[in-house]
Parts: C-alpha cells; structure tokens; sequence
C-alpha cells in the first residue's frame, strides 16, 4: 500500500495541478501521439477507462476503451472542422473525478449504460484535440492521438489485471481515489498556474 500515498503525493504536487502544462505543437502522427500525454487531465481520464474496465471485466475489457476512442475521434473530426461543442472542458474534468470514482468503487452499472457515458467523455476529450492541434483534418495527426490513447487505456488495463491479481486488489481501486483527488485540483487550479520551471510548448516536426 506505500504506492497509494506517493501517487497522492504526484498528483497533488503544484506541477500537477496544471491541466495542459506542454502543448504539442505541429501536425501530423508525431504530434497527435504526443498531445494525450501533454494534459495531466486527458492522462488520467484515459489510464482510468483501463482501471475500470478491468475492474468490470468480461466485455468492458475492450468495450470501455473502444468507445471511448471512436467517440474522441469523432470529437477530433468535430474540433478540426470548428465546430463548438457546449462545455467542453467540464465535461473534461468530470471526467476524471466520474472515471475515478468508478474505479474506486469498483461501479458496474449496465453495460449499454457506460459506453454512453463513456463514449460522452471521449467526445469532450476528442474534440479538445481537434481544436488544440493542427487547422484541418489531419490523418496522421488523429491517428497518433488515437494510439496514444488507446496504449494509456491498454496500460490502465494491465495495472489493473495485475492488481486484481495480486496481494492487494484494493490498491487498484485506490489509484481511482488518487485520480478523483487529481481531477479536483485540475478544477480547483487557477486558470494561471502553471510550474515555473515547465516549457511553454514542444514543438514537433510537421509531416
């Protein structure tokens, strides 16, 4: 159980309080799969769509994190091409305390039910990569961000199996605790802060 207070510790730390600390600018694949990673937000969400689904087990194992991902690329499709969507960063940040809180419970409601929900937060999730990446629809752009996101699923997944196998099954759903404490200081943050030390941007090559 020593791991539960030092990912409490990460994820309230200053630095970690910033949603977006490293934008990833340019286009193309490179660009798409750095940009998941660039979001303290988008990062929890999506190792939590892994815990979860190992938690719910069965189906959800590869139906939570392929509804999500259709559903945040046709977010990205919809951010490419301009289109508002209403409270994109809420949505973003709910998601985090929601997917969280469902790991820490270890919830199962009805399987239809969380793809939904599910498939509402990649939408969110989705369309800030559109708006925040290249003008236009890029391929290789929404490819990269579409891997990047189904790998940190993958991930989730397989800390979950292992901790559900092991010792301390408990810890898996203390790690959801860890990301709701996570997403109440990204709400929390001033929309200012930011670490002193962080990089503006990365700059990525352009395919």
């Amino acid at each position: 159980m020593r791991a539960l207070p030092l990912a409490l510790m990460i994820l309230l730390s200053p630095a970690a309080a910033l949603a977006h600390p490293i934008h990833a600018e340019g286009s193309g694949f490179l660009a798409g799969l750095a940009h998941p990673l660039m979001g303290l937000d988008h990062l929890l969400a999506m190792l939590a769509v892994g815990l979860w689904a190992s938690m719910v087990g069965g189906r959800a194992r590869w139906l939570f994190p392929a509804g999500f991902v259709l559903a945040m690329v046709l977010g990205g499709v919809v951010g490419t091409g301009g289109a508002a969507l209403p409270i994109v960063e809420p949505a973003i940040l709910a998601s985090v305390i929601v997917l969280g809180a469902a790991t820490a419970l270890a919830l199962r409601v009805p399987l239809a039910l969380s793809i939904m929900l599910l498939a509402a937060f990649g939408l969110a999730h989705g369309h800030a990569h559109g708006v925040e990446g290249p003008v236009g629809l890029d391929m290789g752009y929404m490819l990269g961000f579409a891997l990047a996101t189904a790998a940190l699923h993958g991930a989730g997944l397989a800390v979950g199996l292992a901790l559900g196998r092991g010792p301390a099954p408990q810890l898996a759903r203390g790690l959801g605790v860890a990301v709701v404490a996570g997403g109440i200081m990204l709400a929390l943050a001033p929309a200012d802060a930011a670490p002193a030390l962080a990089p503006a941007s990365l700059t990525l090559p352009v395919e």
